[in-house]
């Protein structure tokens, strides 16, 4: 097999040299310099083309192989795969279950380059096919113009299905799903008409997640597998600057704490009584539905004591027959004693992985450069860091995909400041590959664009409403009101 491979990147080299006249070329002995760096990743046979560039290069000429498919390319220092033969290499990759060779010669200052080939690893574990994101500039208390997006991962279309210059230019939080179904999701509106906008049952309605009591409306949230609850965070979140170099803005909480709504009642149920008064924030219900995991920390004054804060990753049982919490907590990954804190659980759709993102302190880890990401097998207690995942610079927020193959997070990887999503994948092992970013249609979109892309979130469908659908609902219909649930007995 190695033979035969040297055998045809001996032929490919030959064919694309043949057509590069008298001046000859330099042989790298590196592989080229493209961007995004797509060299070596493991794809999905559903993605969208991988279209990259070659920095300072005028000219390009690329084959793509595998068996006896050749495809060659050539453009003006970027290329751009038709999408027709794009699927069928994908297709015949599964199919011999064998890597595309990918071959690229650069003409860089009037010089070609020849460069060691590259492959890609094509898996049949399809991606789901939808991703939303919100689209923000990466300030830290001033903003202009925020958009939800939905994007089809396997081709490059985009559509904006919020925005907030039609809903009187108030925040607009994240969009979240529920089972990775884009019938049940749900996003936080701000302003005197906002409120949470439901997406369940084919309805779109608006809620006003806030009772007497309660320390602020809900923040982060998670649905139930059942859909009927979500589980939130109500946290009192303080934005402060750090003096120190290389360490941007900090937010972080003088009280938080956590609610399960009732979807079908419109009934807040509250945290169980009895327990000490700490932070707790990021909530995720367990696969099965039976217990929700959150993140946990002692209660200390902030900001004074900002760089002793670590959350814990705890668990707590939850009866969705009856609507009720449980009454044991139990210490699932205590970050703390390692000097770090956990943010953002995710378990993944099989129920045998639980993702999250630890950081030095805090639980506000986007602007945190040394954030990365953890996966703790729920079968053998395991827990790893992904280091084919992580960078040098802040890997955060993130989801699954609902064949518990793929995630999507988002990274700021490429400069330190703009997060764009990846996508990694975990094969059945739990091995994590090196992950690759959302493709574009033009490679240059990420150089060009002064948006982040905030909370990424795959789906397995199209949602079914716009950002008229929801300039109408801000506007037009009067938020419903929740309750607090009576008599709730715990377990």
């Amino acid at each position: 097999m190695k033979n035969l491979l040297n055998i045809q990147i001996f032929i490919v080299l030959s064919i694309l040299t043949a057509c590069m006249g008298p001046q000859g070329f330099i042989t790298e002995q590196t592989p080229p310099p493209i961007y995004p760096d797509y060299s070596g990743v493991t794809i999905p046979v559903n993605i969208a083309p991988l279209n990259f560039m070659v920095s300072g290069a005028s000219r390009l000429r690329v084959n793509l192989s595998i068996d006896e498919l050749s495809i060659d390319l050539k453009g003006p220092g970027r290329i751009r795969i038709p999408l027709r033969k794009w699927r069928t290499l994908l297709n015949r990759a599964v199919t011999l279950e064998e890597e595309i060779t990918v071959t690229v010669l650069a003409k860089i200052q009037g010089q070609w380059h020849q460069y060691m080939p590259f492959l890609w690893h094509v898996t049949r574990d399809t991606l789901d096919p939808f991703l939303s994101y919100r689209l923000i500039e990466p300030g830290y208390e001033v903003w202009k113009s925020i958009q939800l997006a939905e994007r089809h991962v396997e081709t490059f279309g985009e559509r904006i299905i919020a925005d907030n210059q039609l809903t009187g230019n108030n925040c607009m939080n994240c969009h979240t799903y529920g089972n990775q179904d884009p019938g049940l999701s749900f996003f936080h509106l701000r302003g005197q008409d906002g409120g949470t906008v439901l997406n369940r049952n084919g309805e779109l309605r608006k809620i006003d997640l806030f009772t007497p009591g309660m320390l602020s409306g809900v923040v982060y949230g998670n649905f139930h597998p059942s859909g009927r609850y979500a589980v939130y965070s109500t946290n009192q979140e303080l934005p402060g600057f750090h003096t120190q170099k290389g360490e941007r803005l900090e937010v972080y909480d003088s009280g938080s704490d956590l609610v399960v709504v009732d979807l079908d009642l419109n009934e807040i149920i509250p945290f169980p009584e009895g327990f000490p008064n700490e932070f707790r924030t990021f909530p995720v219900f367990s696969a099965s539905g039976d217990a929700v995991y959150y993140c946990n920390a002692t209660r200390m004054t902030v900001p004074d004591s900002i760089y002793n804060l670590r959350y814990d990753l705890l668990k707590i049982p939850f009866d969705p027959t009856a609507g009720t919490w449980g009454n044991k907590v139990d210490t699932v990954v205590r970050a703390s004693a390692m000097g770090l804190s956990v943010c953002h659980p995710k378990t993944s759709p099989d129920g045998r992985y639980l993702l999250f993102s630890m950081a030095r302190y805090g639980t506000f880890p986007i602007w945190h450069q040394e954030t990365d990401l953890w996966l703790l097998d729920l079968h053998t207690g395991e827990t790893n860091k992904l280091e084919e995942a992580n960078s040098s610079y802040s890997d955060t927020y993130h989801s699954w995909s609902s064949n518990s193959r793929w995630f999507v997070f988002a990274s700021k990887r490429d400069d330190g400041l703009y997060g764009k999503p990846y996508f990694c994948y975990v094969d059945p092992r739990g091995k994590a590959h090196k992950p690759f970013v959302l493709p574009q249609r033009d490679p240059q979109r990420y150089l060009n664009t002064l948006k982040s892309y905030n909370i990424p979130e795959l789906s397995r469908g199209k949602l079914p409403f716009d950002a008229t659908d929801i300039e109408r609902l801000y506007f037009k219909v009067p938020a419903e009101k929740v309750s607090i649930k009576q008599s709730v007995d715990h377990e």
